[in-house]
This record gives C-alpha cells, structure tokens and sequence, in this order.
C-alpha cells in the first residue's frame, strides 16, 4: 500500500530538527564562541552578566588600591605671601613670587591619611607634587608635614617636632652662607627619624641619636636607594645620606647641596 503523503511529512521531522541543531544552533550557543541567533534572543544573559562580573572585579581593585592621592600647586598672588610671615624678609634670595605652596595628602605615622602643606620654588613644584604622589602611594610614613612658620621659622624646633618643611629664609648652620632652603630648592623630611650626622658625631636634632645608626629600620627611615631616594632621584633633587663626611639623612636638594 502507498503511504499518504502527511505521513511522509511527519517522519521528515525528526530529520530536519536534526539539522537545524548541527548546522545552525536552532537557539543553542555556537561552539565556537560566535554570536548566534540564540544569544542575540535570550535578554539578561550573556554581555549582561559579562559587564557585572566586570564591575565587580574593578570595584575589588580599586579597595585594595586604597585612598586616591589628592595634591595640588594653591594659585593666588598671595597664596605664599600670606604663608611666609616669620620665614620670609627683605633681603632673602627669593621673592614670595617665585616660590609655590603645595598641598598634599600623606601617611601618617597613625596610619592615616592626612593633608599637609609644603613651599618649594616655583621651578620645582610639579615634580615636588609627584614625588609626594609617589610617596603616598607607597604608603612611605611623614610625621608632619607643616609650613615651618608653624615654629615661627625656628628650625631646631621644626625638627624636634619630626616636622617635614621646605622653604624657610635662613643661613647654613654656623655659616654665612644662604641654604638650599632659603630658595625653595630643599625639603627635610622625617629629621628625627634621619638626623644630620657630622662627623665628629654630633647629632641634629639631638633628639634623632636613636636613628643615627642607620643600621635601624623604624617608620620613616631613608636609606640608601630605597623607594625615597629613588622619587627624589627622579625628579633630580639629591640625598644628603650620599655626602662623604657630615651625612644629612634627612636633606633632599635639586643641586645636591
């Protein structure tokens, strides 16, 4: 007996499903990755849930980073005038107009962030503000960082108070001589923690002796070619640890002086 065609029709069924899921996937995902009809139909999956995880990961990052470094060069006229009340005068080898006040965010020795201040030349401003961005990223410990007409310019009591500063209008100890920081071109950092050491071994501020032996690894310590050294490397300024004689650990100078 002939078979009816609509049975013919339905044993050709099975068959062409059976090719529609080897040759086009018929809603399924390609094997090889492509971007199908399938995937292109089934909204929330797929890119969606590709973008989430995404996010997520990016969000995890930017926790473990932790806290963005914030600095900036203060603009103004008076931004540095108004600063400069005990450390600046009449006769000084610069002008209030040629040097800039930065500020910063650091580490504290809590282990917290806080926010300083700093005045350089105007020459050195932005490679100083990097070099403070390296520093806090490294999360490298600063004591204090204030203006030094915070101790009425009096130097001995700027770094027994372990105080990071850099302009202030005054003499090279025992000489008449201008310092480097009469022109905005030297930073101390942590005195304390790296006194100058001359070479008779008197030690400044008498307070640091503790840390003259550099030998010591306490928060805040310079040591040759450490994470310090190199930022100021970069931006050209100098360590005083590399003087022979007298060693000024806690001296940073863009002639090396």
């Amino acid at each position: 007996m002939t078979p009816t065609q609509p049975p013919r029709r339905q044993s050709l069924l099975p068959l062409l499903l059976l090719a529609c899921l080897v040759l086009a996937g018929c809603g399924g995902s390609s094997a090889a990755g492509g971007s199908g009809a399938g995937r292109a139909a089934t909204p929330g999956t797929g890119d969606g849930t590709a973008v989430k995880g995404a996010s997520t990961t990016r969000a995890g990052a930017e926790a473990q980073a932790g806290p963005r470094f914030r600095g900036e060069i203060v603009r103004g006229g008076d931004a540095v005038r108004s600063r400069v009340r005990y450390s600046w005068r009449r006769g000084c080898p610069v002008g209030p107009g040629e040097l800039r006040l930065l500020r910063a965010d650091y580490w504290g020795f809590d282990r917290r962030v806080h926010q300083g201040e700093l005045i350089v030349h105007r020459d050195h401003a932005r490679r100083i503000l990097v070099v403070l961005g390296k520093l806090f990223k490294a999360r490298y410990p600063i004591q204090r960082l204030r203006l030094v007409d915070a101790y009425r310019a009096d130097d001995d009591r700027s770094m027994a108070a372990n105080n990071t500063s850099g302009f202030n209008c005054r003499r090279v100890s025992g000489s008449s001589s201008w310092s480097e920081h009469a022109f905005g071109r030297a930073i101390d950092l942590n005195p304390l923690r790296n006194p100058y050491v001359t070479r008779g071994g008197r030690v400044s501020p008498p307070a640091g002796r503790p840390f003259a032996n550099r030998a010591g690894r306490a928060a805040g310590m310079i040591h040759a070619n450490d994470l310090v050294v190199r930022a100021f490397a970069a931006a050209g300024w100098r360590w005083g640890g590399y003087w022979s004689g007298s060693k000024d650990y806690q001296h940073f100078s863009s002639t090396g002086r």
